[in-house]
């Protein structure tokens, strides 16, 4: 509450600086109160800080779950005609290729037309259009009376999902062809027969019938084809140039005929476990680092206040807990029966801060010569062994909406509902007290005025008297 300006004026008494005096001094209550509200805010905060360091911890962590990690291989191909991909169920070794054809979708060509807006088919109110394809299936579309022209049977079979892409091709000024592409390569996918039920008209233009050409109403210009190479002079024929079932964890892609036997080189890749390993310790050390920030203490002089330098969660039971299960996770949790613990695979513990020190050269030579070791190390059986697999199933319970962090979060946020409640019942309290002492000495100062005014009359009359007497 501020000082009252005219509180005073009429006694001339200091009656406004000893009500500013009464308020501070009652308001040194609330002292303690807001003292334990900044404290539980700093904690609060720092529970989430928390959170945001093992929940990026956990991501770095998550990626050494992966099996197929460690045994990761790369591709190197002697041509630009192919190329590939791997996964971890690849073996090293080389594969000769030979590419003789490439998978080719079947292109169907209609007559010229001189309006792309005009119609082809005849006045009846609806026909049907079907495909089927070299496979046997079976597509149709309905089109209205007024989808009958070029670009209107573009757009429709565009829409419907049959198998075909339609588009328009400008062959002159004056001339337009309806060219029809089946989406998907090679010869199973091919249109066999395009017909068109109640309207003859339209029929004649756009129908198809690959055992009777001559009389189908499109033309093939381009036929369907499916791919043909060797690996390893083991002939293979697919419907598409992205072939994933030829060599067991290689995804080929074919881009050109090959002129002669060509080399696919499959190799192991240690790259990709060493890299996510590393980033694996350094969020693991970052989380150390926050960790101790959230508990740092700091020694101050006699009659400061200690909490204003010492972290917000010094002494907390939840975070000690947090960090003594990690430790006993990277000490014992260990999958393989070859690298029982992380050093052996170059990976280890200061003692004097936590932190994980990381040997390059140990690791990628572990990487290199036991990757199933190091594997079973961090993965183990996917469940309750392997380091990596441990950690995150007990963050995920520290993360959990019933875990404990939440659990502290939830008693921090009762805290500081309760000690608002406080507050504000102290501060009205104390508003109430003032109010009532400021009705008090407005009451004084209204009595002082009207003596001191009775004092200066009768003051003024006894002069004037004294003055007439004599």
């Amino acid at each position: 509450m501020t000082g009252i300006s005219t509180l005073g004026v009429g006694s001339g008494l200091g009656l406004s600086t000893i009500l500013d005096k009464l308020t501070a001094a009652e308001k040194q209550s609330l002292a303690p109160i807001s003292k334990q509200q900044s404290a539980a805010t700093a904690k609060l905060s720092a529970y989430g800080t928390l959170k945001t360091a093992i929940q990026t911890f956990q991501t770095a962590n998550s990626k050494l779950n992966d099996a197929a990690l460690y045994t990761a291989t790369t591709t190197t191909s002697s041509s630009t005609a192919f190329s590939a991909d791997t996964n971890g169920n690849a073996l090293p070794g080389k594969y000769t290729i030979s590419v003789q054809h490439l998978a080719q979708s079947q292109t169907l060509t209609s007559a010229a037309q001189t309006d792309i807006k005009a119609a082809i088919g005849s006045d009846a109110a609806s026909r049907t259009m079907k495909f089927v394809t070299a496979d046997g299936k079976e597509k149709s579309i309905t089109l209205s009376k007024d989808q009958t022209s070029l670009s209107s049977i573009r757009d429709t079979i565009n829409k419907s999902n049959v198998g075909v892409t339609a588009s328009l091709i400008k062959v002159s000024a004056t001339e337009y062809r309806l060219s029809l592409s089946s989406t998907a390569s090679g010869t199973a996918n091919a249109v066999k027969s395009l017909s068109v039920t109640g309207d003859d008209t339209l029929h004649g233009f756009i129908s198809f019938d690959a055992a009777d050409t001559t009389n189908s109403g499109m033309t093939q210009s381009v036929a369907a084809q499916n791919a043909s190479l060797t690996v390893n002079n083991v002939a293979i024929e697919s419907s598409s140039n992205t072939i994933t079932d030829a060599v067991e964890g290689i995804t080929l892609r074919l881009n050109d005929e090959t002129t002669g036997n060509q080399t696919l080189t499959v190799s192991s890749d240690t790259n990709k476990a060493k890299t996510a390993i590393t980033e694996w310790v350094n969020a693991y050390n970052s989380l150390q680092d926050t960790m101790a920030g959230l508990t740092k203490y700091t020694a101050v002089d006699a009659g400061k206040d200690p909490d204003s330098k010492n972290g917000a969660l010094l002494g907390d039971g939840t975070l000690r807990n947090i960090q003594v299960q990690m430790k006993s996770i990277l000490a014992n949790t260990s999958g393989s029966n070859v690298y029982k613990t992380l050093s052996q695979a170059g990976i280890t513990t200061d003692p004097t801060d936590g932190k994980l020190k990381l040997d390059a050269n140990k690791l990628t030579s572990s990487l290199q010569v036991k990757p199933d070791a190091v594997r079973d190390m961090f993965t183990g059986d996917g469940k309750k062994t392997g380091v990596s697999t441990v950690l995150n199933t007990t963050f995920t319970a520290f993360l959990s909406s019933k875990g404990v962090l939440q659990g502290a979060t939830d008693t921090i946020s009762k805290k500081l509902n309760t000690l608002t409640e406080q507050y504000n019942t102290a501060s009205k309290r104390i508003d109430d007290t003032i109010a009532r002492y400021k009705k008090q000495f407005t009451n004084l100062d209204k009595m002082v005025s009207v003596l001191n005014n009775t004092s200066n009359y009768l003051t003024e009359q006894f002069s004037t008297t004294s003055k007439n007497n004599k």
